[in-house]
Parts: structure tokens; C-alpha cells; sequence
């Protein structure tokens, strides 16, 4: 039985580019504000985490630059690129399309 945090296949990466179009940050911070941003719904675990972010560096969706993070400690902060925001809207568009066709068929009333 699936758990309420399981993502949909797919959509980790949307969740990633979203959160990171808002302002850049470092891996554990995006795993925060996901958590956040879903009333403590998604929790994305490192193992999931690391390799989705290491995927969209290497498709240049976006970029990393080692900074000091809040707690003076050096990170890797996360921002999005001009070829990320159209993966972006991409990912948007087709989440879109898929949510409201599952959504009409939950949405069915029995005959």
C-alpha cells in the first residue's frame, strides 16, 4: 500500500526546479522547504534527494555553487537556469494535464 509521501514517478524533479526557481539553496534546505511547502507531507530522503539534484546539474537544468551556508558551514547551493525554467514550465504543463485527468477520474460518481 502506497504511504501519503510516496511521489508520483516523475515528479521529484518538477518539486526540485520549483523550489529552487524561488531562490537558490543547498540540498538539505530544499529537502526543508519541500517538507514546508506541503504542510509536512513529502519528505524526500537523501538517498532520493542527491542523485535527483546531481541528474538536473548534469542535464544543466541547474547550477551549483559552493557558498557558507546560515550556520557559516560551506554548501552546495542549487539555482535554476535560463534552460531549467523551460524544463520548468515543461514539467509544470504536463503535471497540470496529468493531475486533472486523475482528478476526473476520481472524481467519477458510480451509474
Amino acid at each position: 500500500m502506497s504511504k501519503p509521501s510516496d511521489l508520483v514517478q516523475g515528479t521529484l524533479d518538477l518539486l526540485l526546479l520549483k523550489t529552487v526557481a524561488l531562490e537558490p539553496l543547498h540540498a538539505w534546505a530544499i529537502g526543508q522547504r519541500l517538507k514546508q511547502f506541503s504542510g509536512d507531507v513529502l519528505q524526500v530522503s537523501d538517498g532520493s534527494l542527491y542523485p535527483s539534484l546531481h541528474k538536473l546539474e548534469q542535464e544543466g537544468w541547474i547550477t551549483a555553487e559552493w557558498k557558507p551556508s546560515e550556520n557559516n558551514r560551506r554548501a552546495k547551493f542549487y539555482s535554476l537556469t535560463r534552460l531549467g525554467r523551460r524544463q520548468l514550465e515543461k514539467e509544470a504543463s504536463n503535471w497540470t494535464r496529468l493531475s486533472d485527468a486523475i482528478s476526473s477520474v476520481v472524481r467519477l460518481k458510480r451509474a
